[in-house]
């Protein structure tokens, strides 16, 4: 057949052999295998940044040749963030190196100068292209490489624009061969798309040690930092920190920020213990109910999940009897934290009653536990440390669902099983 089938051209076919398979052979090897006992186990040791929060989610701290991908969206804080772990990481023996695709190196000194990070062991380079970075690396010497952000790097070698999907797998890909090669722990800075996942390949979460996101509200001061994969600790550990003037702040005991300072009782308000991570943090929600003007009446949610109110509206209706079909409901979180885990049902349930009711549930009492279709509270993970981090602060009672165990010590439980029973005790629990 001489013509294309098609493109009717003349002479355009040519004849193609199978290439044969060729059998792999063995090569050289860069260090011979040894057996699980007598490998060093110093050179994997954690070694603190100096932030004991970002520690607390590390699990101890940065491993040399190790590298850590930390996502965010923009304004966030990541930078200022990592400003501060490289200032406090650097050292006469220990150099800190920030590369910087997206800031000048005059940005960079002026955000240092505002939150006092001056050492003479920490150098600034802005720089897109991979080996003017790894120029940088060499005359350096560092052993802490921060890339912000390794979607702007480029490689010389590859077509494509910056940010590209090709250009990001090479150089992620390049730059953790050389922090494994030099025993650098690296940190690579990456952007998030409209959705919240970080943009680029997936193969790049696989290929690094360790996945951060590093998440909060541009109105509020809180930022939680997640650890979405670990290879050298917990993977459901959070750290809190506080955006300030003076750069970003680490709160070891953050339950204060989710609570209003209020010395009497107030109606449609309870609060409860959520868990992020590992970490009990304790939770104001408000709840009010009001007559509605509309033939439509208005749910509105502030850091509560709108399908899951919305379920515990209509079990409060029918299970409890409790008229909400006319009235305007609005519930929300204190602190602009955001609650997600069933565990802080019955305190929503309990504060929508006590508004449309006005009956104030006890300053002292919280509330713990999931709530059914059917009515019922249903036991929750980690309830004594729950009730351990409430009697820490102070509180005197808990409603938790039956069987939970032996509450700790300065804190009595009232074990309900239903709403119905819920709202009974809620009513008449005397703290005296």
């Amino acid at each position: 057949m001489g013509r294309c089938p098609e493109c009717q051209a003349w002479g355009t076919l040519a004849e193609v052999c199978a290439s044969q398979i060729k059998v792999l052979r063995a090569g050289a090897v860069s260090r011979a295998a040894l057996p699980v006992n007598q490998l060093d186990v110093a050179a994997g040791q954690a070694r603190p940044t100096g932030v004991d929060e970002l520690d607390r989610v590390l699990g101890g701290g940065l491993v040399p040749g190790s590298v850590v991908l930390l996502a965010g969206e923009p304004g966030v804080g990541k930078s200022t963030l990592l400003l501060e772990v490289a200032q406090r990481f650097a050292g006469p023996d220990s150099r800190a190196l920030i590369v910087s695709g997206e800031e000048s190196t005059s940005q960079i000194r002026l955000r240092a100068g505002r939150i006092g990070a001056l050492s003479e062991h920490l150098f600034i380079a802005a720089e897109t292209d991979l080996g003017a970075l790894v120029a940088h690396v060499d005359a350096v010497k560092p052993r802490l490489l921060i890339v912000d952000s390794v979607q702007t790097i480029a490689h010389p070698d590859v077509d494509g624009a910056a940010g590209g999907v090709t250009q990001v797998r090479e150089c992620a890909a390049a730059l953790i061969k050389l922090a494994k090669e030099r025993n650098i722990a690296t940190v690579l800075v990456g952007h998030v798309t409209k959705d919240g996942s970080i943009a680029g390949p997936r193969i790049l979460e696989h290929l690094v040690d360790v996945v951060l996101h590093f998440e909060g509200d541009r109105h509020a001061t809180l930022r939680l930092l997640r650890a979405i994969k670990n290879r050298f600790g917990a993977a459901d550990e959070v750290g809190c920190f506080e955006l300030s003037e003076r750069g970003i702040l680490g709160i070891s005991d953050p339950s204060g920020l989710f609570m209003s300072n209020r010395g009497e009782d107030v109606a449609g308000t309870c609060v409860t213990v959520a868990v992020e991570g590992r970490r009990p943090i304790l939770v104001e929600v408000q709840a009010l109910v009001a007559k509605s003007a509309l033939p439509s009446p208005r749910r509105a949610c502030s850091g509560l999940d709108n399908a899951r109110v919305a379920m515990i509206l209509a079990v409060l209706e029918r299970r409890g009897r409790i008229g909400l079909g006319d009235q305007d409901v609005f519930t929300a979180t204190v602190g602009g934290v955001r609650l997600a885990e069933p565990s802080a049902d019955l305190a929503i349930a309990l504060a929508v009653a006590g508004a449309h009711r006005d009956t104030a549930l006890p300053t002292g009492a919280i509330a713990i536990g999931e709530v059914g279709l059917a009515g019922e509270v249903r036991r929750v993970t980690a309830i004594e440390r729950r009730l351990a981090e409430a009697a820490r602060l102070g509180f005197a009672a808990a409603l938790v669902p039956p069987e939970s165990g032996k509450p700790p010590r300065g804190i009595k439980t009232y074990e309900v099983a239903n709403m119905r029973e819920a709202m009974h005790v809620a009513g008449f629990l005397d703290l005296a």
